[in-house]
């Protein structure tokens, strides 16, 4: 490594080990692939960033990442927007978004783009998050002896909607953070010292990876190259824990959740996981399943919904990244026994799907009975943003909200009433359909998960691929998403039958 990123160098503060392979040895970093919910974040940044140079047009672009002699001509031209400059010390280096000339001070202005939200309350993430990205570059530009003007940080604005074109003005918020940044330089350069020594060295980091004391879910890409001592199933998947138990058992050398104690304080769910782990048999609370079911009414009208979250507002009327429903799958069962029937919707046409989505899914979901969903907080929000987007089935949403059963309830409700071993501490869908329906599996499926659902759609829509490509696409998403409320079928008739064994 010759010069340390500033990527580089956010990806060592997340997880150090991981940063190392990264640089000395790409190919282990390169064998876990990115998955295609990653690369879309990617690519959304990319969008954004370039959207963003609507706000300062006619600016000059960097082409090379590490083109420093043209950024220094330019900022010696004084040119008055410069797109993506480029510095570099002899151990740092940075492209910045966007330098504005301020001729009122006689200094560029720094600017920032990302492609969160500015409203936490909505999603986004808070400006602090942001500070240690912007100080490294000023760190970097004060080493150069470069005078800067102010620090500021652009993203979209969460209440922003959509009339006709883009305003630019509307969709993103500028937000200074001279004062704020500069707080956090020196403790920043330290940290930037320190990488740096850490990641310029030919020497491996020794032992486990920084993410022995994460969550399952939060671990890096290379964590199972740099943690290889971890069993199929460690205390790390136990669920919600807390970094400070999860230290505790690390600490002891208690790596899987075979080994956890008895006596080990965890919360009820999380002793239950436990429990049903070491003993390896099924926890059944056949009367609390018995009561859920009977909350059930017929017909019962199992429901999915697929949808891509647009990040710049794809329609009029529509927020940043709010949900764009196009697909549903329904089955539909009107009694115990009864033979199952199944429709479907995917909206692949130019334009909005909304009310063709909200029309489809009034003509085909049954008038009464309960309408089943596998987290409801979900189906029950994009039912709500349809009502609220189209006046017309707003009360049409309000009543199906009214009739939805959760079916995740039972494995990740207040009291666990359903835990298997193979569930690993999930409630998802795909950690719970192999464990209690093992002929049904996403796994030979072409699409097998929500982000490729999502990206494929978008893709389509977009005019990526040809007729042949198209055609195969949309009916790998029907696939999908049918298996989706197939799988809550099996799932529930499972319930059914085991409301009838007594309770472990």
């Amino acid at each position: 490594m010759t010069l340390l990123s500033k990527t580089n160098f956010l990806t060592c503060l997340d997880c150090a080990k991981n940063a190392w392979l990264k640089i000395h040895k790409p190919d282990i970093y390169r064998k876990y692939p990115l998955s295609s919910f990653e690369l879309n974040i990617i690519d959304t940044g990319n969008q954004i960033d370039e959207l963003a140079r609507g706000l300062f047009p006619n600016g000059v672009l960097v082409e090379s990442r590490d083109d420093t002699e043209q950024t220094k001509k330019l900022m010696t031209d004084k040119t008055a927007v410069i797109y993506q400059p480029v510095f570099s010390t002899e151990k740092f280096i940075t492209a910045s978004d966007i330098f504005v000339w301020n001729s009122a001070t006689n200094l560029y202005d720094l600017y920032e783009v990302k492609s969160s939200t500015s409203s936490e309350e909505g999603g986004g993430r808070k400006t602090e998050d942001y500070l240690i990205d912007i100080a490294f570059q000023k760190n970097i530009l004060n080493d150069l002896g470069i005078e800067i003007g102010t620090l500021n940080l652009i993203r979209l604005n969460k209440e922003y909607v959509r009339i006709g074109d883009i305003n630019l003005k509307g969709l993103f918020i500028i937000e200074d953070v001279t004062n704020q940044a500069n707080e956090k330089l020196e403790e920043v350069k330290q940290k930037m010292e320190g990488v740096y020594e850490l990641l310029v060295s030919d020497k491996e980091p020794a032992g486990h990876c920084d993410c022995i004391l994460k969550g399952w879910n939060s671990h890096c890409t290379t964590s199972e190259y740099s943690n290889p001592d971890l069993p199929e199933y460690p205390v790390h998947a136990i669920a919600r824990i807390t970094k400070k138990k999860l230290t505790e058992l690390v600490d002891n050398n208690i790596l899987s959740i075979h080994d956890v104690p008895s006596d080990f304080e965890l919360s009820d769910n999380q002793r239950r996981q436990v429990d049903t782990a070491q003993s390896d048999k099924e926890y059944i609370d056949s009367a609390g399943i018995s009561e859920f079911l009977e909350t059930m009414k017929y017909p019962l009208a199992f429901l999915d919904y697929e949808t891509y979250p647009s990040a710049i507002p794809k329609y009029s009327g529509h927020k940043p990244y709010q949900q764009i429903p196009f697909q549903f799958s329904l089955h539909v069962i009107n009694s115990y026994g009864d033979e199952l029937t199944h429709c479907d919707f995917i909206y692949t046409e130019q334009g909005c799907p909304d009310k063709y989505f909200a029309e489809a899914l009034q003509k085909h979901l049954p008038k009464i009975g309960s309408v089943i969903v596998w987290s409801q907080r979900f189906e029950k929000s994009i039912n709500e943003q349809l009502g609220e987007g189209l006046p017309e089935y707003k009360a049409f949403m309000e009543e199906v909200n009214d009739r939805v059963v959760d079916l995740i309830i039972p494995f990740f409700g207040k009291t666990t009433m359903y835990d298997h071993p193979k569930f690993k501490g999930s409630a998802s869908i795909k950690y719970v359909l192999p464990a209690l329906v093992p002929h049904l599996s996403y796994k030979n499926m072409h699409i097998q998960e929500g982000g490729t659902a999502s990206d494929t759609w978008n893709r389509i829509v977009s005019g990526e691929y040809s007729k042949e490509e198209r055609d195969m696409k949309i009916q790998a998403l029907k696939d999908y998403c049918h298996l989706d409320t197939l799988a809550m079928v099996e799932i529930w008739k499972v319930l059914n039958n085991s409301k009838y064994n007594k309770s472990n």
